[in-house]
């Protein structure tokens, strides 16, 4: 089972053929106004791969996210309404489908530590994950807590904070970065990122695909083919997607397999967590793959 304490955002998107200049206004093609955060995103990603997802979020007077959620398969049990906007993100995405974002914690910022240490509490399992993202507060406070009751520890890095991603480390089993913030942490530490004591490093690539680091082995996943029209939640979608796939008990080279093909098919669409493919999608690009 997976816990996730994750943001949930309303990612307001504008495609663009280019993105602008210090000081330039320009046009959109066209603008949509749909669920997004990274914490849903992976949440959807876990739930369509197969796997077994709780998600802990704060939202504000927006009801409709909640229908969202619900028609995506995401029980709405842990998601509470608090005063203020919910969290969102101005995300523009040019001609080659890369985008530019901009996000405002709002609800985000809200989570209470007493109703999270009581899910928790509710949950604790030696055979459970938590997955924690710097897009919310109280995360290194959950990940303390977490790790006493005895759950393992999912972390994206993003956005990045060099002292707020130091101060997690001690509690992370499995630490997740793009390239950059792969960068940032090496500048603000005195060792190798790959000696921490982690269990296991994720390294997502973009188009390049992913390495996975384990204290003997590092496992490293080509991306496929594909024609991106929109990038967005594409590092979500892997986390999500291997996350699935590793606590269901696969082998970390089908795991690896399974969230690069379903994150390459996620990019061919528009959005972020609408896009993401079911698992029976997936499981059909991988066998035309291997013909």
């Amino acid at each position: 089972m997976i816990l996730n304490f994750g943001s949930i955002n309303i990612d307001n998107v504008y495609q663009v053929d280019r993105f602008p200049l210090d000081g330039e206004t320009i046009s959109s093609k066209s603008y949509e106004k749909i669920l997004g955060g990274k914490g849903i995103n992976q949440s959807v990603a876990i739930h369509r791969a197969g796997g077994d997802v709780k998600h802990v979020g704060y939202i504000g007077d927006d009801t409709w996210i909640l229908d969202q959620v619900s028609k995506m398969g995401i029980k709405t049990d842990f998601i509470s309404k608090c005063y203020g906007p919910t969290g969102h993100a101005i995300i523009f995405v040019d001609a080659a489908g890369e985008n530019e974002i901009v996000i405002h914690a709002g609800a985000n910022d809200q989570f209470s530590k007493s109703q999270c240490f009581k899910i928790l509490e509710s949950f604790g399992s030696k055979d459970s994950w938590v997955v924690l993202q710097n897009e919310i507060n109280l995360s290194i406070e959950i990940a303390k807590k977490a790790k006493e009751l005895g759950f393992r520890i999912c972390y994206s890095a993003a956005p990045f904070d060099a002292s707020h991603a130091k101060e997690m480390l001690s509690y992370v089993d499995l630490l997740v970065m793009n390239e950059t913030e792969l960068k940032e942490l090496q500048n603000s530490i005195d060792k190798n990122v790959f000696d921490l004591d982690v269990d296991m490093i994720l390294v997502t690539l973009g188009s390049r695909g992913a390495e996975l680091h384990m204290k003997n082995n590092t496992y490293k996943q080509s991306s496929f083919i594909a024609e991106p029209v929109d990038t967005t939640g594409a590092g979500d979608t892997f986390l999500g997607s291997f996350m699935a796939c590793y606590d269901n008990g696969y082998e970390i080279k089908k795991a690896l397999e399974y969230a690069a093909a379903s994150s390459s098919i996620q990019i061919t669409r528009n959005g972020a967590a609408k896009a993401i493919p079911t698992f029976d999608e997936v499981e059909e690009f991988l066998s035309e793959q291997k013909k």
